[in-house]
């Protein structure tokens, strides 16, 4: 979720909503995992709210199930479950693999002031298939949602990557965009790691507007294990080393400029967020390369050698949609 606009009103919201905290308890299912008890204290009972992600989670994992084999990923012994510093809010991690799916996961966060999702699914390397995302956050009065099939490789220069995963997607992708308008400023550096068919929204909380974004999210991850089933494996290793890179460069992105890092921080610490956003939302950082965030990305370098907090140098973004309805990016024309 890579939007100023998202970040800034994530920041709002968890200033207004989360109380001084109490010491971190967390819970491993499997019981050997770093991630063990601080301090006993006995388990609260959380309120959750009448919507809820759970049946998101419930229909993305069972679908995935009648498309192909689903296993457990090694991951799952370490991420569980775990209780916020508050002691009210509780996180989810479920985590998968597949025959051609490197990573399957999920994390949600419930609680008596909001509700999150954070869904990818990520490909082995030997498959150009672009990554599912979905980041959904909800309080009593306001919903941030994106999602989207985030591009493998940029649509804009490579023509071929669009006609061959978006160009059917785009009437669904008509649809949904008129139902969950466009939610304001997309910087710059951002765009480049969304397609054509992104849902980024902003909405009031209620049944009817999370119903219709359950059936975006249900066609939108149909529309993905189909590509997926399709999908043939590269045995070019250039085109495999290609992927890889394309893959290692969004994952370094998404680890150190999500605006996810802010709740996480709030609710389980900066060490613990960090080993989260590294380790298990955007897990393959130091396996499928060893490029830094600033080789990729080198103007957000500063004379020390750390990287700018900004999430955006250029200072630009999008007040509105930048992809016409044929898909063809227009956003040069519309950048302020």
């Amino acid at each position: 979720m890579d939007c100023c606009s998202f970040s800034s009103s994530l920041s709002l919201s968890l200033s207004l909503m989360l109380k001084p905290r109490p010491p971190l308890m967390t819970i491993n299912y499997n019981g050997n995992s770093q991630w063990s008890k601080r301090k006993k204290k006995r388990h609260c009972l959380l309120q959750v709210s009448a919507i809820s992600y759970q049946n998101f989670i419930h229909f993305a994992f069972n679908e995935t199930k009648r498309h192909t084999l689903l296993l457990p990923s090694p991951l799952q012994e370490k991420y569980g479950s775990m209780i916020a510093m508050d002691e009210q809010t509780r996180l989810e991690m479920l985590s998968f693999e597949t025959p051609k799916i490197r990573l399957l996961r999920s994390m949600s966060i419930e609680g008596e002031a909001m509700q999150v999702l954070d869904f990818a699914a990520f490909p082995k390397p030997e498959f150009d298939l672009p990554i599912f995302c979905g980041n959904f956050f909800t309080t009593a009065n306001m919903n941030i949602v994106v999602l989207d099939l985030n591009p493998l490789h940029d649509v804009t220069s490579r023509r071929d990557y669009k006609e061959k995963y978006y160009d059917r997607l785009l009437p669904l992708g008509l649809k949904y965009t008129e139902l969950l308008p466009w939610g304001g400023k997309l910087t710059s550096e951002s765009i480049k790691f969304f397609s054509p068919i992104v849902i980024w929204t902003k909405f009031s909380s209620s049944n009817s507007k999370h119903e219709v974004l359950y059936s975006a999210f249900v066609e939108y991850y149909k529309a993905w294990l189909e590509l997926m089933e399709q999908a043939v494996e590269d045995t070019d290793p250039s085109q495999i080393t290609c992927n890889l890179e394309a893959q290692h460069r969004y994952l370094t992105w998404r680890a150190e400029k999500d605006p996810g890092h802010g709740v996480l921080k709030r609710l389980i610490g900066e060490k613990l967020a960090k080993d989260l956003l590294r380790n298990f939302l955007f897990s393959g950082i130091d396996e499928l390369g060893s490029k830094t965030f600033l080789d990729y990305f080198p103007e957000y370098g500063i004379e020390d050698g750390t990287i700018n907090e900004k999430r955006s140098i250029i200072g630009k973004g999008f007040e509105n949609r930048p992809w016409d309805k044929n898909g063809e990016f227009i956003g040069n024309d519309l950048r302020n």
